[in-house]
Protein backbone atom coordinates (compact mmCIF):
# COMPACT_ATOMS: atom_id res chain seq x y z
CA UNK A 1 0.00 0.00 0.00
CA UNK A 2 1.45 3.26 -0.89
CA UNK A 3 0.94 6.44 1.48
CA UNK A 4 0.56 10.06 -0.10
CA UNK A 5 2.53 12.30 1.57
CA UNK A 6 0.41 15.36 2.87
CA UNK A 7 0.81 18.32 0.60
CA UNK A 8 2.81 20.91 1.62
CA UNK A 9 0.31 24.57 2.39
CA UNK A 10 0.19 27.23 -0.24
CA UNK A 11 0.48 30.63 0.29
CA UNK A 12 -2.40 32.67 -0.56
CA UNK A 13 -2.11 34.80 -3.32
CA UNK A 14 -4.78 37.00 -1.93
CA UNK A 15 -3.25 40.54 -1.61
CA UNK A 16 -3.13 41.48 2.42
CA UNK A 17 -2.62 45.51 2.90
CA UNK A 18 -2.00 46.51 6.47
CA UNK A 19 -5.11 48.23 7.99
CA UNK A 20 -2.80 50.87 9.61
CA UNK A 21 -1.22 51.94 6.12
CA UNK A 22 -4.14 51.87 4.08
CA UNK A 23 -3.89 54.79 1.93
CA UNK A 24 -6.85 57.38 2.15
CA UNK A 25 -9.87 56.44 -0.05
CA UNK A 26 -9.82 59.27 -3.17
CA UNK A 27 -11.57 62.49 -2.78
CA UNK A 28 -12.87 65.02 -4.68
CA UNK A 29 -12.20 68.62 -5.34
CA UNK A 30 -15.73 69.61 -5.01
CA UNK A 31 -18.72 68.76 -2.26
CA UNK A 32 -22.20 67.21 -3.52
CA UNK A 33 -23.73 70.21 -2.86
CA UNK A 34 -20.85 72.01 -5.46
CA UNK A 35 -21.52 69.37 -7.96
CA UNK A 36 -25.09 70.17 -7.95
CA UNK A 37 -24.55 73.41 -8.36
CA UNK A 38 -22.67 72.96 -11.56
CA UNK A 39 -25.51 70.53 -12.62
CA UNK A 40 -28.18 73.02 -12.30
CA UNK A 41 -25.98 75.95 -13.91
CA UNK A 42 -26.14 73.44 -17.29
CA UNK A 43 -29.63 72.94 -17.32
CA UNK A 44 -30.57 76.45 -17.26
CA UNK A 45 -28.09 77.87 -19.51
CA UNK A 46 -28.04 75.40 -22.56
CA UNK A 47 -26.73 77.31 -25.70
CA UNK A 48 -26.55 76.59 -29.11
CA UNK A 49 -22.67 76.07 -28.42
CA UNK A 50 -23.33 73.29 -25.84
CA UNK A 51 -25.86 71.30 -27.82
CA UNK A 52 -25.71 67.58 -27.82
CA UNK A 53 -23.25 67.85 -25.00
CA UNK A 54 -24.79 69.84 -21.89
CA UNK A 55 -27.42 66.68 -21.38
CA UNK A 56 -24.47 64.29 -20.57
CA UNK A 57 -22.27 66.88 -18.74
CA UNK A 58 -25.45 67.36 -16.38
CA UNK A 59 -25.64 63.32 -15.91
CA UNK A 60 -22.01 63.26 -15.17
CA UNK A 61 -22.07 65.48 -12.39
CA UNK A 62 -25.36 64.33 -10.85
CA UNK A 63 -23.68 60.95 -10.70
CA UNK A 64 -20.45 61.99 -9.63
CA UNK A 65 -22.81 63.92 -6.58
CA UNK A 66 -24.27 60.33 -6.11
CA UNK A 67 -20.82 58.94 -6.02
CA UNK A 68 -19.31 61.75 -3.42
CA UNK A 69 -22.26 61.69 -1.29
CA UNK A 70 -22.25 57.52 -0.78
CA UNK A 71 -18.71 58.16 -0.52
CA UNK A 72 -18.98 60.78 2.41
CA UNK A 73 -21.19 58.71 3.77
CA UNK A 74 -19.37 55.24 4.13
CA UNK A 75 -16.12 57.49 5.48
CA UNK A 76 -17.94 58.48 8.60
CA UNK A 77 -19.69 55.41 9.44
CA UNK A 78 -17.77 52.37 8.09
CA UNK A 79 -14.82 54.01 6.89
CA UNK A 80 -13.52 50.96 5.56
CA UNK A 81 -16.35 50.75 2.57
CA UNK A 82 -15.23 54.07 1.32
CA UNK A 83 -12.54 52.17 -0.53
CA UNK A 84 -15.11 49.96 -2.86
CA UNK A 85 -16.22 50.63 -5.41
CA UNK A 86 -19.82 53.10 -5.94
CA UNK A 87 -21.78 49.68 -6.32
CA UNK A 88 -20.61 47.34 -4.11
CA UNK A 89 -20.86 50.48 -1.58
CA UNK A 90 -24.60 51.11 -2.79
CA UNK A 91 -25.51 47.01 -2.03
CA UNK A 92 -24.37 47.54 1.55
CA UNK A 93 -26.48 51.19 2.00
CA UNK A 94 -29.76 49.33 2.29
CA UNK A 95 -28.75 47.53 5.86
CA UNK A 96 -27.05 50.84 7.19
CA UNK A 97 -29.93 53.81 5.68
CA UNK A 98 -33.61 53.75 5.09
CA UNK A 99 -34.29 51.41 2.46
CA UNK A 100 -35.82 53.90 0.20
CA UNK A 101 -33.18 56.12 0.18
CA UNK A 102 -31.02 53.08 -0.81
CA UNK A 103 -33.45 52.18 -3.85
CA UNK A 104 -32.99 55.67 -4.99
CA UNK A 105 -29.83 55.75 -4.63
CA UNK A 106 -29.11 52.63 -7.25
CA UNK A 107 -32.68 53.33 -8.94
CA UNK A 108 -30.57 56.84 -10.27
CA UNK A 109 -27.22 56.12 -10.56
CA UNK A 110 -28.30 53.04 -12.87
CA UNK A 111 -30.22 55.86 -14.91
CA UNK A 112 -27.60 58.48 -15.03
CA UNK A 113 -25.34 55.69 -15.68
CA UNK A 114 -26.73 54.79 -19.13
CA UNK A 115 -27.36 58.23 -19.56
CA UNK A 116 -23.56 59.39 -19.32
CA UNK A 117 -22.88 56.85 -22.24
CA UNK A 118 -23.06 57.75 -26.15
CA UNK A 119 -25.40 54.81 -27.90
CA UNK A 120 -25.91 55.30 -31.81
CA UNK A 121 -29.13 54.21 -31.45
CA UNK A 122 -30.42 56.34 -28.50
CA UNK A 123 -31.35 60.31 -27.80
CA UNK A 124 -30.00 62.21 -24.96
CA UNK A 125 -31.93 62.24 -22.24
CA UNK A 126 -34.59 65.48 -22.21
CA UNK A 127 -34.41 68.42 -19.29
CA UNK A 128 -37.49 66.53 -18.37
CA UNK A 129 -35.72 62.94 -17.17
CA UNK A 130 -32.11 65.42 -15.89
CA UNK A 131 -34.63 67.69 -13.40
CA UNK A 132 -36.20 64.49 -12.13
CA UNK A 133 -32.33 62.86 -11.75
CA UNK A 134 -31.48 66.06 -10.33
CA UNK A 135 -34.71 66.00 -7.58
CA UNK A 136 -33.54 62.50 -6.58
CA UNK A 137 -29.79 63.35 -6.65
CA UNK A 138 -30.77 66.06 -3.82
CA UNK A 139 -33.32 63.49 -1.94
CA UNK A 140 -30.21 61.60 -1.42
CA UNK A 141 -28.01 64.05 -0.58
CA UNK A 142 -30.35 65.14 2.10
CA UNK A 143 -30.95 61.61 3.23
CA UNK A 144 -27.16 60.49 3.38
CA UNK A 145 -25.73 63.88 4.77
CA UNK A 146 -24.28 63.88 8.32
CA UNK A 147 -25.93 64.99 11.10
CA UNK A 148 -25.33 68.24 12.17
CA UNK A 149 -24.16 68.40 15.57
Amino acid sequence: MTTIPPATPVPSARLTLPRAGLPAPPSSTSTPEELLAGADRLLGTATASTTGVWPRAVALLLRHALEETLRRYWLARKPQLSYCPPHAQALCLESYADPDTARRWSATWAGLSRACHYHGYELAPTQGELCAWRDDVERVIGALAPPMQ
